[in-house]
């Protein structure tokens, strides 16, 4: 996860996604992520809708500085963040990049 976090989003543009075989390897990095419907998503948890809405104010400048944009949900104390790269139809490094920022935003938050 390391390598992850400290990494960057870039264009991909005329790339390919990634194969299964490496999504499945970069799973491996990011604890809690999962392959749902050709994204990655993970659930987070916190103690009540103020933790779940300062996550959410935090993940968005996060993926904003890295040019990166989930789909998310929000309710009481919970969000849900799913990844894909819409410019290389599946999933990239770029959204492993971003899982792994937000593992680690998540104990500044909660």
């Amino acid at each position: 996860m390391t390598q992850l976090l400290h990494s960057r989003c870039k264009p991909l543009e005329g790339q390919p996604a990634m194969t299964d075989a490496e999504i499945r390897s970069h799973l491996n990095e990011v604890s809690g992520w999962q392959l749902v419907d050709g994204s990655i998503e993970k659930t987070f948890t916190f103690k009540d809708y103020l933790e779940a809405l300062a996550f959410v104010n935090a993940m968005a400048w996060v993926c904003h500085t890295e040019d990166h944009h989930p789909d998310m949900s929000m309710g009481y104390n919970r969000v849900v963040v799913r990844f894909n790269t819409h410019s290389v139809g599946g999933i990239s490094i770029n959204d492993f990049i971003c899982a792994a920022k937000l593992n680690a935003l998540v104990a500044f938050v909660a």
